[in-house]
């Protein structure tokens, strides 16, 4: 099934807005098209943005948690290349004929 393409930001931020103003999510749901769980997942996530609340990450955070994730997956394959290329040489190495060893 095709992933829907994301709310845009102005669009959440009114409902945000609109849900803070003391309309209900269950009827902002009904009325727009968004599940009531995405409305409250938004309100929870602008308020961890806003500071109102300490629960969770705040999209800064979000971000730079996965962006650190992705930079440790690349170093921890960098250290995986690396380790089998230093054994190769080792293997190499160890193979090849020593020279000056005849005299």
């Amino acid at each position: 099934m095709p992933k829907k393409p994301a709310y845009p930001p102005e669009y959440r931020r009114r409902l945000v807005e609109l849900a803070r103003s003391g309309r209900s999510v269950d009827s902002l749901a009904r009325e727009f098209e968004p599940s009531a769980a995405s409305i409250r997942a938004w309100v929870k996530q602008a308020d961890l943005d806003e500071g109102r609340r300490q629960d969770g990450l705040t999209s800064a955070d979000r971000d730079e948690l996965g962006r650190l994730r992705r930079e440790n997956r690349e170093l921890k394959m960098e250290r995986e290349i690396l380790k089998k290329a230093a054994a190769w040489f080792a293997r190499e190495s160890d193979s090849s004929p020593k020279k000056g060893s005849d005299s």
